[in-house]
């Protein structure tokens, strides 16, 4: 239990850490760039495999490549005699190589960052749609025509529920927020009743000081 609960944590730490970001993006670059364009998918599908139904699935074997007590030379040893022959060469030479610079562990944060590098390279982007409550495949293929044809993308919804919002969307597209929620809506109208108030405050004394100067 204790090795599953380092495990863990290292993993977590590493997915909070910009630095160890940015070392998985040149990674992930460099792993994009060694696939030829036809067989981006396929490699990619073996990437996510490994990592998904592999590792998640054979915690003993996660624990040995991830682990920072394991020496190269045996993850090495391990990457020869369980990946080799059963994943391509060019998978498996990209595993030896992160083994050799005690990168196993970014394995995840890596093929996150290839994901959406190659969502970039094929013209699509992560578009973050928020709503009240979930939404429907009809409110989301008409959401993503929209946004294909307002902001000339390939969107790629990523759909979340805060019912916080009360109503409408709130839709993130990179740094950008598109807030079109109940609640933004309402702080609006909050806003500009405030400011009307206040201008009617205001004339009312400059009219009120007229009076007395007359």
């Amino acid at each position: 239990m204790a090795g599953k609960s380092q495990i863990k944590t290292r993993i977590e730490s590493v997915m909070e850490d910009p630095h160890l970001g940015a070392v998985a993006r040149i990674y992930a670059d460099a792993f994009l760039n060694a696939v030829p364009a036809p067989q981006l998918g396929e490699a990619l599908d073996e990437f996510r495999s490994f990592v998904d139904d592999i590792l998640a699935k054979q915690p003993d074997l996660s624990r040995l490549m991830l682990s920072g007590t394991v020496s190269r030379d045996q993850k090495l040893q391990l990457i020869d005699r369980i990946v080799a022959g059963r994943a391509s060469e060019l998978f498996t030479n990209f595993l030896r190589v992160l083994a050799r610079h005690d990168r196993l562990d970014l394995l995840r944060l890596i093929l996150a960052q290839c994901d959406i590098e190659a969502e970039k390279r094929s013209g699509r982007k992560r578009v973050q749609v928020i709503s009240a409550r979930p939404l429907s495949e009809g409110d989301l293929s008409r959401i993503r025509e929209r946004l294909a044809a307002e902001l000339a993308i390939q969107p790629v919804l990523e759909p979340a529920v805060d019912p916080d919002i009360l109503g409408g969307l709130r839709i993130r597209v990179g740094d950008t927020v598109y807030d079109g929620s109940l609640r933004a809506r309402l702080e609006q109208l909050r806003h500009r009743v405030r400011e009307r108030s206040l201008h009617e405050i205001q004339s009312g004394r400059d009219r009120f000081s007229h009076s007395e100067r007359d």
